[in-house]
């Protein structure tokens, strides 16, 4: 057989295993494509609101990225890599194990019957199982989500199971944080759904110590959140009225920003960096600084084409702004992952920025570099906000 037969071969076993729901991963190594530091992509079936989808794992040195796509796109991506930039694929099912190898003009495939296999769970039968399950709890009503009978509110179902999804996210990562009690720095607290949810669930489920605390710059907000942190008895969860750089995160474990506008998100960042915290964790909210620049500057004329319609200019600016964001962090000693935290169906603003610190897996500090300043040539960018703060 051919090698094209074989891929053929492999991707039908693939439509196959997800169609039965006995996909349990495919991933695909020895890359040798354009992409600098990707070493391998894990493949595995989730549940979303538009339907099923192939969820792709990008997996390089100090960082991951997932993307998901619908059938007819993952399979054609596959096809694409596996014919051109991965020489080996592994596909592992519940009832056999399918290795491809591809070496020089020689394409082989390799059968493996298995037994006792179960198919993991997705997304969306996780989600069934609600890290918050105890909806009768004073800071609920207090922020609107119940009412006086402890039911959710039909307004509110939305809201409610995006804290879920986010205690679902931070909580794990919190958690790893090698610290006795650790503190956690909220910048932009609003409200606090996201502070009394993590503290609730850490505190109380997990039985996990914490110190969290929620900056605001409104000070009703801040007044409103301590008066239901007190009547809640979370002892270890303040509100504090000031800005994100003013406020002193010395000491912090862990810097949160969610939806911090613009440039907004970078001081989050730089605070976090500053302070050394374990985690850094932002979701970008505008991207007006670096598409300025773009706007003004002068990109490579390839790509003119991509940067003709107003719409692409604020996708590529939302794009660049938070790759430069993650080259940053690399460059300081974090591993990161960007990944989408909550459906698009709530907010265009979904994607998370999750930076832990790992001195050991640290790229080299020059060719991080190279790979910043060639995406600011690329893009007619002169300086990101975050180097300012760094003084690079």
């Amino acid at each position: 057989m051919t090698a094209p037969d074989r891929i053929a071969e492999l991707l039908d076993a693939t439509r196959e295993a997800f169609a039965e729901g006995a996909l349990i991963r495919l991933k695909l190594g020895g890359y040798h494509g354009p992409e600098p530091d990707l070493k391998s992509v894990e493949i595995k079936k989730i549940a979303t609101k538009a339907g099923e989808r192939y969820s792709f794992t990008y997996k390089y040195k100090t960082r991951d990225t997932i993307k998901n796509h619908a059938e007819d796109e993952a399979l054609a991506l596959l096809r694409d890599g596996l014919a051109t930039e991965f020489r080996s694929a592994q596909l592992a099912t519940t009832g056999f194990d399918l290795a491809f190898e591809r070496t020089g003009g020689k394409t082989q495939l390799k059968l493996t019957e298995v037994s006792g296999r179960a198919a993991p769970s997705t997304d969306h039968n996780r989600t069934k199982n609600r890290p918050l399950t105890d909806t009768d709890r004073p800071w609920l009503k207090a922020l609107g989500i119940t009412g006086k009978d402890g039911a959710v509110r039909h307004t509110s179902q939305d809201k409610f199971r995006q804290i879920n999804k986010m205690v679902e996210i931070f909580a794990p990562l919190i958690k790893a944080i090698n610290t006795e009690r650790p503190l956690i720095v909220d910048m932009g607290a609003g409200k606090g759904y996201l502070d009394f949810a993590l503290y609730d669930y850490l505190a109380t489920v997990a039985k996990r110590p914490v110190t969290i605390v929620g900056v605001e710059m409104r000070d009703q907000l801040v007044k409103d959140g301590n008066a239901t942190a007190r009547a809640s008895g979370f002892d270890g969860l303040r509100f504090e009225a000031g800005t994100i750089m003013e406020f002193d995160t010395s000491g912090a474990d862990a810097v949160i920003a969610l939806h911090a506008c613009d440039t907004a998100t970078d001081d989050a960042i730089f605070k976090g960096i500053s302070a050394g915290a374990a985690l850094i964790a932002v979701a970008p909210c505008c991207h007006k600084q670096i598409r300025r620049q773009m706007e003004a500057g002068t990109a490579d004329q390839r790509l003119s084409p991509l940067l003709r319609h107003g719409i692409f200019v604020e996708r590529q600016a939302e794009m660049v702004t938070d790759t430069l964001r993650a080259l940053l962090l690399e460059l300081n000693g974090y591993r990161t992952k960007v990944f989408e935290f909550v459906s698009d169906a709530h907010t265009p603003k979904n994607n998370l920025i999750v930076a832990e610190r790992d001195l050991r897996s640290a790229r080299d500090p020059d060719a991080v570099m190279r790979q910043i300043a060639q995406l600011k040539a690329m893009f007619g960018i002169r300086q990101h906000y975050l180097e300012g703060l760094l003084d690079l």
